[in-house]
């Protein structure tokens, strides 16, 4: 923590409005948000969460807890646009991404 009050937090990110993925980058996005709840799976199970039916911090038990394709919509949606903007920023940056 910076000492930064949150009430004056701003976010900025990089801007992406701009950008559009080309289809052979947005079939990449499910494989990304697979793997984005994976690793976000791994971290949670190395430090002592299991699954439950409902979020505990306290029990450390977290309903998302399942493998990807068992997520609802919204939940993969996240995961998703996540990857997405991550794409987009790399574009907007300046670099190109592309297949061997």
């Amino acid at each position: 923590m910076t000492g930064i009050p949150m009430n004056t937090y701003e976010p900025h990110p990089i801007d992406t409005s701009g950008i559009r993925l080309p289809d052979e980058l947005l079939a990449l996005t499910e494989e990304l948000a697979r793997s984005t709840h994976d690793h976000w799976s791994r971290q949670r199970l190395g430090e002592g969460w299991t699954w439950g039916p409902a979020r505990d911090d306290v029990a450390k038990r977290h309903p998302d807890l399942v493998p990807y394709a068992e997520l609802s919509e919204a939940e993969k949606q996240y995961d998703r646009t996540t990857a997405m903007e991550t794409l987009k920023a790399i574009i907007a940056l300046g670099y190109r991404i592309e297949r061997d």
